[in-house]
């Protein structure tokens, strides 16, 4: 099976490397029967799935570990979580050798998740770490809030997020309660490789080391999102908003519901058919609600109920998408970029009502999120920063700036929102509060949120965006998405939508280049393998592979001045058929 013929001795020596690791797996004692048996089933039947399974290590991304389960060395399984998990316990011992290192861990509604967070508390209470784990699946924002509140070291969330029922995930946070960034990602990292057999790893479970987290972090939690609200008047006033909330089969039914009500929202409806937690979501082809077809049951019953607001989380309640009805009576899901948008200017004008900008305040975002956030940050003369993908980077700024400005709010265009500081990733619970308070504040002005919306593209601009994934999958699918972004950076196309490319950034040389000049400039981020194309009309195209999914995604953004609220269709129907024209040019 492993014969290489007259092919290349690259690829004779990769094959090689994989063949030593499935000997390892079916000579290891470590490793079960039943294991030992599937990865025989491939060696006879499925060479394909034998080489994805075990071709490389599954490496931390930008969230830690991600894949599918099953056996191998590139899968979720008790054996790589609990060589990841040996790792992180060698390295915190390491980093804290005269302290009792404690840990935090959480875990979503997926399959495997109770197992997985057994074996991760089992190898960390082995190795003399005090442990806390919650009694029942519990959102990635709550795991964030329970580090800092429990005082600890690190902690571990077991989820995939948003990824199809075949994935899991292992995510892990530092002290301040923000995801891993380096140099701790990548010193962990060496911990985890340094780890050469799975008899290294400790598997021995010391029950006095494990506390269960109980109803007073749930308590403590909800009542810092409570003490968000910044126009209790409004909720008074309007405390039977009609809501419509799904889970979808995920853990946000566990916190988003009691957080409304804690608010003061009294009449919030959960869809039923999505209630109950299930890793097989049997509902939706896939739990994301950034997917139309995921907030399906959703908008049927907000229709159903004449709602006011439909929000649907994805499985660990750290995304939130939102749908309403427009002004023509429609009901609508609003993007990423609208919420953010909408979220962030609610937010910069009650505290500019409020009297409480007091000139050293700021917001964040990415750099692939709507740029009318610094459009309208910088109307409130509030400062804003931007980062790379992914939400360890929004709370690494708020990380470097505690105690010496302060944080408002900020978000990313893939459906992460973080209102205060107290949780430091992406947090659905507080969001969905806050977008319902907004909406009741809004209502006490005789507006919807729509007229909001329309209100602010008037002022500062119509910015309009949109997302391109593909997927590839397995090795092959790696190895294409590669050959893509080698393409866009030594041929990247010159004309766009009819509109002239002006500027290409590429996070990972560090460099800027104006491309009518040729002029190139360093600029100050940290390397990241994504690329950035300006056009002469301020539109902008950004590309990169996802760090948590088999796919590379291409974010459109293009913005024209809307003149009245009376031409918001006319003048979104010409953006969108910009970026459609993009599309086509790219060859999507």
């Amino acid at each position: 099976m492993f014969s290489a013929g007259n092919r290349s001795s690259i690829f004779i020596m990769i094959e090689e490397s994989i063949l030593q690791k499935v000997n390892q797996w079916l000579d290891s004692p470590a490793v079960d029967n039943d294991a030992k048996e599937t990865i025989r089933q491939l060696q006879a039947e499925n060479e394909e799935q034998l080489v994805d399974a075990f071709y490389k290590d599954l490496a931390f991304g930008t969230g830690g570990l991600r894949g599918l389960m099953g056996v191998g060395s590139n899968r979720m399984n008790k054996l790589t979580v609990g060589k990841a998990t040996q790792g992180l316990a060698n390295y915190l011992k390491e980093t804290y050798p005269d302290e009792q290192v404690k840990v935090a861990i959480a875990y979503d509604s997926r399959n495997n998740n109770k197992l997985f967070a057994d074996v991760t508390a089992s190898v960390l209470s082995a190795n003399g770490i005090q442990v806390y784990v919650f009694g029942d699946l519990r959102p990635t924002p709550e795991l964030s809030f329970a580090v800092r509140y429990l005082k600890c070291h690190s902690g571990i969330v077991i989820t995939a997020s948003h990824n199809p029922k075949e994935y899991n995930g292992y995510k892990v946070y530092w002290n301040d309660g923000a995801q891993i960034i380096p140099p701790h990602d990548k010193n962990i990292i060496e911990c985890v490789n340094a780890i050469a057999d799975f008899e290294s790893i400790n598997f021995a479970k010391d029950e006095e080391l494990i506390q269960t987290i109980g109803q007073e972090v749930d308590q403590a939690y909800l009542d810092t999102v409570k003490n968000l609200s910044l126009s209790p008047e409004a909720v008074r006033q309007h405390k039977d908003l009609k809501i419509v909330f799904t889970p979808i089969h995920g853990t946000g039914v566990t916190m988003v519901p009691p957080a409304l009500k804690a608010v003061g929202f009294e009449n919030v409806t959960v869809v039923e058919e999505q209630a109950e937690p299930n890793g097989n979501f049997p509902t939706v082809p896939y739990p994301n609600p950034e997917e139309k077809a995921a907030m399906a049951l959703g908008l049927q019953k907000a229709q159903e109920l004449d709602a006011d607001i439909l929000f649907a989380t994805d499985p660990d309640a750290d995304r939130v998408g939102v749908g309403l009805k427009n002004n023509h009576g429609e009901w609508q899901l609003l993007n990423g970029n609208q919420t953010a948008a909408l979220l962030t200017y609610y937010l910069m004008e009650k505290w500019a009502e409020n009297k409480q900008l007091q000139g050293n305040e700021y917001i964040v975002y990415t750099i692939v999120t709507s740029d009318i956030l610094g459009k309208m940050a910088e109307h409130f003369s509030v400062e804003h920063f931007t980062t790379l993908t992914g939400f360890k980077f929004i709370a690494g700024v708020i990380r470097e700036l505690e105690g010496e400005k302060t944080y408002i709010g900020g978000g990313e265009e893939s459906y992460g929102y973080l209102v205060g500081d107290a949780v430091r990733d992406k947090d659905a619970v507080s969001a969905c509060v806050m977008f319902a308070e907004m909406t009741a504040y809004f209502k006490t002005q005789g507006l919807s949120v729509f007229d909001k919306l329309a209100e602010m593209y008037k002022k500062f601009g119509f910015y309009y965006e949109d997302l391109v994934s593909i997927t590839e999958q397995g090795k092959a699918g790696a190895e294409a998405i590669q050959r893509r972004m080698v393409e866009l950076r030594t041929n990247p196309p010159a004309v766009l939508a009819g509109q002239n490319l002006v500027e290409a950034i590429d996070y990972e040389e560090g460099t800027t280049t104006n491309l009518f000049t040729g002029e190139r400039l360093v600029i100050d981020y940290p390397k990241s393998n994504v690329l950035q194309f300006v056009t002469d009309q301020g539109a902008k195209v950004s590309v990169r592979p996802s760090g948590t999914e088999p796919k590379i995604k291409f974010y459109f953004s293009v913005n024209e001045p809307l003149e009245s609220k009376e031409d918001f269709d006319d003048t979104l129907e010409r953006l969108k058929q910009q970026i459609e024209q993009m599309k086509a040019d790219l060859q999507l």
